[in-house]
């Protein structure tokens, strides 16, 4: 699902930078970079180091991996990093969290490390244009689906992504998690700075 962009950049793109981008702060802060690439399996795995070098290899892997799996289970990746991360680490989580059957997974994770849900979205996602019918194709499986973007349908549709956000955003807070939203319409920095800001104040008081 990564694969869906609707403007310039994809979700899985906008995901890349913004991994990037982590991985780089981490290393000004003499921290060490680690990598989980995952589908709905493991498919990558670079152990933590630290040096300029190192996050390079991890950028690089970022940018040109391309996926074997169409697939996505974010199990499979946090209960990678409960085996391989001994030490509460800080862990950022970058995913479209459309895939079902994360909570428990993640709930686990949170208690043993500093997870960082980074949530991205693209603006077609949660309202679609009025075009009649149009067919969609599951990136992940496969099928077909045709639907009437322009008939009871949509507003159905825009009414659900709405709810299972709010119930996603619910669910995080209630675990305590600090999570943050990036859309690929609009600058990913802004949102990151934004967020990072608001952590430094709450870890303050």
């Amino acid at each position: 699902s990564g694969r869906f962009g609707s403007l310039t950049q994809s979700k899985r793109e906008v995901a890349a930078e913004v991994a990037a981008l982590v991985a780089f702060s981490a290393i000004k802060n003499n921290d060490r970079v680690g990598l989980i690439i995952f589908t709905d399996r493991v498919e990558r795995f670079v152990p933590p180091k630290k040096g300029k070098k190192h996050v390079l290899r991890v950028i690089t892997e970022i940018l040109t991996y391309d996926p074997e799996s169409p697939r996505t289970d974010l199990r499979a990746g946090l209960d990678y990093l409960g085996k391989i991360a001994r030490r509460r680490s800080v862990a950022f989580l970058v995913s479209d969290f459309l895939a079902d059957g994360w909570t428990h997974a993640l709930r686990v994770a949170s208690r043993r490390h500093d997870l960082v849900p980074v949530v991205i979205a693209d603006p077609m996602e949660s309202a679609l244009p009025k075009l009649g019918l149009v067919c969609f194709e599951d990136f992940e499986t496969g099928s077909v689906l045709e639907f009437d973007t322009s008939g009871p349908e949509a507003r159905e549709y825009a009414a659900m992504v709405r709810r299972k956000r709010e119930e996603r955003e619910a669910l995080l807070k209630r675990m305590s998690v600090d999570f943050v939203n990036v859309r690929t319409d609009r600058p990913y920095v802004d949102a990151l700075v934004a967020f990072f800001k608001a952590r430094e104040r709450r870890m303050r008081h």
